[in-house]
């Protein structure tokens, strides 16, 4: 029974919220030029969905946040796996990490444009950068939290890097890979629209900047709303990979 309340009640904090956008254009507490009533923001969107340039930008925004993901996940999974299993490595390298991971993506905007202009590669540079650490980081944390105990009793079956790192290390890291790579696409899908927005990569972003320039702001919030479904969805599917992935981990037998 409570499962079916909860989503019961996002339902309504939805509804609530569309009542408000309607209710406050026509309140003058804010001009209908800025924020059109919810009304029109629904015919916008239903204009764009009936448009083919909409699915194209679409499917270019999805393009490059899932090209750029799997190539942040599996460079931040193998660096991971190698700096964390090998502590001199993992010492040498902790300076440049703590160096690098703080830099903003969109700082890197300037550079991406030089080297590739709007194409598709400028993109995937920010998300690449951005979704990388969210993985990286991760993975180096559970490759620290493997019990020695574990490790020393495989050394002393003789059994070899390979085995340890698939039997004893992917185990206890696993549950930290799957929280980086949840965090990553919804990261990427930041980047994507950012990079797209800014740069003017083709893609929603990009459609967002182009309805803003020609002054229709139900368009601009139609698209919005868009990208605002796409990050609930990726949450929602990334959080479901997690759940299977992990399902016999004892934090997902306790959701269970």
């Amino acid at each position: 029974m409570e499962g079916a309340v909860t989503p019961l009640r996002g339902l309504a904090g939805l509804a609530g919220l569309a009542v408000l956008l309607q209710v406050l254009p026509h309140s003058g507490l804010v001009s209908a030029d800025y924020l059109p009533p919810a009304s029109e923001m629904g015919r916008a969107l239903w204009q764009l969905l009936a448009e083919d340039a909409f699915w194209t930008a679409l499917g270019d925004t999805l393009t490059g946040w899932g090209l750029g993901l799997a190539i942040a996940v599996v460079t931040g999974v193998v660096a991971g796996i190698v700096i964390g299993s090998v502590p001199v490595l993992r010492a040498v390298t902790a300076s440049t990490v703590e160096f690098l991971r703080p830099i903003p993506s969109v700082a890197l905007i300037p550079v991406a444009v030089l080297l590739y202009g709007t194409d598709l590669e400028s993109k995937l540079l920010l998300v690449v950068y951005a979704s990388f650490w969210q993985v990286l980081v991760q993975v180096l944390a559970g490759m620290q939290d493997v019990d020695p105990v574990a490790e020393d009793t495989a050394r002393s079956y003789r059994m070899g890097g390979w085995g340890r790192v698939r039997y004893v290390m992917w185990p206890t890291a696993l549950p930290y890979v799957m929280t980086g790579v949840r965090l990553a696409a919804t990261v990427a899908l930041v980047l994507a629209i950012t990079a797209e927005l800014v740069i003017g990569s083709p893609g929603l972003g990009n459609q967002i900047a182009v309805a803003q320039t020609s002054g229709a702001v139900p368009r601009v919030y139609a698209l919005v709303l868009v990208t605002g479904v796409l990050g609930v969805a990726i949450n929602l599917v990334a959080r479901a990979v997690e759940r299977r992935a992990l399902h016999w981990h004892q934090s997902i037998r306790r959701e269970g």
